[in-house]
């Protein structure tokens, strides 16, 4: 029976925009007997660019999470940098839960040893900080390169290629030549169709961290392991009901 994995969108979209995430993980990536299954929250933050839709996607990721493991999923993956809900629904689960930002910069610090994280827009640069800082990773981030460039997280970057791959490939070069990095990391899994072209036009290793994510959850489900519930210990009253009861506010 193929092992599960439950990879989850941390902004609510259709069907369309959930094909669009899913196509970073092409059928020849995925091993004979995994089972990837895109799904997006119901509810919650429209585009990461704010404390707010920050706060939003920590709750809604840890509520399409939190049941994972009854549902008979075998790990969970977060479809997104910030790495939102992960702390949550590793003390809540015992099956593996991984994310893209733990996934790509741990993997980075394997292969340079400083890297720099090129992204779409400004507004995101709060969440790299914030787990940045709780993974105690700054003195290895060379910089944070943005293109400033406002992104589609449904659509995501389809049509847009020529003008987009460009602008992150020259934001990717100053990051290289300007600030040290040696390897760069892609700052959204909604970029991953720019991770070709990057890696073949640029002189330092490219991280998709969608892609390292999953391919890691594949490689510790072979191996049989999964988050110390020492460091995320399960709570002594959980409030998984109440916690499926919550609406928008």
């Amino acid at each position: 029976m193929a092992k599960r994995i439950k990879m989850i969108v941390p902004i609510p979209m259709g069907a369309e925009g959930i094909a669009n995430r899913a196509a970073q993980l092409p059928p020849e990536m995925v091993r004979p007997g995994f089972q990837p299954e895109f799904a997006a929250v119901s509810w919650g933050a429209a585009l990461g660019d704010s404390f707010h839709d920050m706060l939003l996607m920590d709750w809604t990721v840890f509520q399409a999470g939190v049941q994972a493991e009854a549902e008979g999923y075998d790990a969970v993956c977060i479809d997104t940098v910030s790495d939102s809900g992960l702390n949550a629904l590793r003390s809540r689960l015992t099956i593996p839960v991984f994310g893209p930002g733990a996934a790509a910069f741990y993997g980075a610090c394997l292969l340079g040893q400083r890297f720099s994280i090129v992204t779409m827009w400004p507004q995101w640069i709060p969440l790299y900080t914030k787990i940045l800082k709780e993974y105690a990773l700054e003195p290895r981030c060379a910089s944070i390169r943005t293109i400033d460039t406002r992104p589609d997280l449904t659509e995501l970057l389809e049509g847009k290629e020529e003008v987009i791959f460009a602008k992150l490939q020259s934001a990717a070069m100053q990051a290289v030549s300007e600030d040290g990095a040696d390897v760069i990391v892609l700052g959204s899994t909604t970029m991953h169709q720019s991770a070709g072209y990057l890696a073949a036009n640029l002189p330092v290793p490219v991280i998709n961290p969608g892609l390292v994510a999953y391919k890691l959850c594949e490689t510790f489900l072979d191996l049989g392991l999964a988050h110390s519930k020492k460091a995320y210990p399960s709570p002594e009253v959980p409030k998984d009901a109440d916690a499926l009861k919550a609406v928008p506010f």
